[in-house]
């Protein structure tokens, strides 16, 4: 499994080298955005639209717009200063909770950890603690220069860390529209309702359910690929150097004869000299 974040959890005066893996991966089957007319992969090209050139990796720099139009601009070294020491290498736990407290909605992206060189049993430790007092420990880490806020929990004999938003990216439930104040529900209608939700619920298993979208887009391009129906890009003519050759010589022809011309009208036009009087 990819390693992509080395780094170490601390909590008190313990700590634990580890490494993040990736819990999830995404499945979705991605298409590319195609020429109609050739078949030819779109590109798309960083460019300024005031000097109509493209824009390196080296020019670009970060700002934030205060008005329209207006920006402070900032230096990576700037960035890089505000920063704490060591940010990219340390999982800080500030406090351990129930994980009951917490509402889904906070929940983000969800990572594996497992031990580096020499932190098995401090791992060992901090994950049998967590599964024997049923907590979690809430902890602070950056991960690709943003600070989130992130939940680490025994999970399968792993220890899993779960990134969580901070309580202000989650927007306020009150301000979404058109809902209703009162709940005019009459008592036999909330009896149907209630047996209908026993009716179907059940335990939940993971494996019965899958993307019906991804499996019949799946299936619809091995059944364009078994038919052949397949199509090729366009690949962009060259021109070749011989061709650049008699392209150049031609136009150097032409360019002496239109001299040679100019220079014969220019002698027919002179005047011929005055004899003395």
């Amino acid at each position: 499994m990819h390693t992509i974040w080395k780094g170490s959890i601390s909590f008190g005066l313990v700590n634990i080298p580890i490494k993040l893996h990736a819990a999830t991966e995404n499945k979705d089957i991605s298409l590319r955005t195609l020429h109609k007319k050739c078949h030819t992969p779109i590109k798309y090209e960083k460019v300024c639209p005031v000097c109509e050139e493209e824009v390196n990796t080296e020019e670009v720099v970060k700002g934030y717009e205060i008005t329209d139009g207006k920006f402070v601009v900032f230096e990576e070294k700037e960035l890089k200063e505000i920063r704490k020491p060591n940010e990219e290498k340390a999982v800080e736990i500030v406090d351990f909770i129930n994980i009951d407290e917490i509402d889904p909605v906070y929940f983000n992206r969800s990572y594996f950890m497992s031990p580096n060189d020499g932190g098995a049993k401090a791992y060992s430790l901090l994950r049998k603690s967590l599964k024997e007092s049923g907590r979690v420990g809430l902890a602070k880490i950056i991960i690709r220069s943003k600070e989130q806020m992130a939940v680490i929990r025994e999970y399968n004999n792993t220890l899993l860390m779960e990134t969580i938003h901070f309580p202000d990216e989650v927007r306020n439930a009150e301000e979404v529209p058109n809902i209703p104040a009162e709940d005019n529900i009459t008592k036999k209608e909330l009896d149907t309702a209630s047996l209908l939700i026993d009716q179907l619920t059940t335990t939940f298993e993971p494996g019965k359910y899958e993307d019906d979208y991804r499996k019949k887009l799946q299936e619809l391009i091995e059944a364009k690929k078994a038919g052949k129906d397949v199509v090729t890009r366009t690949e962009k003519e060259e021109p070749s150097n011989v061709t650049d050759l008699m392209e150049a010589l031609q136009r150097s022809v032409d360019k002496n004869k239109e001299s040679k011309t100019k220079k014969k009208s220019g002698k027919k036009k002179s005047s011929p000299s005055k004899k003395a009087q």
